[in-house]
């Protein structure tokens, strides 16, 4: 059983930046990929960036198309911590970021998932 827990979110003007943070328990936190999703309202939730095992994969990352270049995930496991760096935001940016976790080389599907934190971008 994994908890998640988000903070950091905000309301920030278009170009700033923001580090959302994706505290969890328990004692494998690196047997995990943690994912953060966004949904904005009207829209359904999509995929942002995922991070990969160190142990088992290298903590390879992967980001959509729509973040690359602004937004950088990142994982400290000594903290069970997974962070999104998010620069140069954009109105488009704004939705609740939700982080989620998924055993790594074993679930294909997203098994946790936080309550989420908001993030406005305004202009």
């Amino acid at each position: 059983q994994v908890q998640l827990v988000e903070s950091g979110g905000g309301l920030v003007q278009a170009g700033g930046s923001l580090r959302l943070s994706c505290a969890a328990s328990g004692r494998t936190f690196d047997n995990y990929v943690i994912g953060w999703f966004r949904q904005a309202p009207g829209k359904e939730r999509e995929f942002v960036a995922s991070i990969r095992s160190i142990r088992w994969s290298g903590g390879t990352t992967y980001y959509a198309d729509s973040v690359k270049g602004r937004f950088t995930i990142s994982r400290d496991n000594a903290k069970n911590t997974v962070y999104l760096q998010m620069n140069s935001l954009k109105l488009e940016d704004t939705a609740v970021y939700y982080c989620a976790a998924k055993r790594d080389k074993v679930s294909m599907q997203y098994d946790y998932w936080g309550q989420g934190t908001q993030v406005t971008v305004s202009s």
